[in-house]
């Protein structure tokens, strides 16, 4: 796999979506492009697991208790990560987008033929939280608690992750 144009975004507490306090979200461009039968596979080798494949939610979420890994397997998407005003970004087949527990995201919009595989470290049960206040309580302690990855999802243990994510 070839090395990966990746942008880092970092965002604050929105509404009641409270995103990462210091881990970035890293967006792989391209890093399965032309390989996007295998995502499944890969990420199951460097242990994030309990994948499925779908789409995104139309709405404002995010997972407290868990780190996310999303590869585009098929088609494209408009997608908002933040929580309402943050960033806006467009995902291809082939791209990996990497959301720290508590990390806000939504699609906008997307093809037709959006497919999605999810996967979550060491195979983590994920809850499902939403912009709402009452999802706010407790959160910050689940998000601080997230177990940490050992291996990026895609380049394995000497992966980008391992430099782009610090523990506290």
């Amino acid at each position: 796999m070839a090395n990966p144009d990746i942008t880092m975004y970092y965002f604050e507490q929105n509404r009641y979506i409270p995103n990462h306090p210091y881990l970035p979200a890293l967006h792989y461009k391209r890093a399965m492009e032309n390989k996007e039968e295998n995502i499944e596979k890969v990420f199951h080798f460097n242990n994030w697991k309990n994948s499925w494949t779908n789409g995104v939610f139309p709405y404002h979420h995010y997972h407290s208790n868990t780190h996310e890994v999303l590869g585009i397997k098929k088609g494209s998407a408009l997608l908002q990560i933040g929580g309402e005003g943050g960033s806006k970004l467009i995902v291809k087949n082939g791209d990996i987008l990497l959301l720290p527990a508590g990390t806000g995201h939504k699609k906008l919009s997307a093809s037709p033929d959006f497919e999605v595989i999810g996967a979550y470290p060491n195979g983590e049960a994920y809850n499902v939280k939403k912009d709402v206040e009452e999802d706010l309580k407790g959160v910050l302690e689940e998000i601080e608690n997230a177990v940490f990855p050992v291996a990026d999802p895609v380049y394995g243990e000497s992966g980008p992750l391992a430099k782009m994510w610090r523990r506290k």
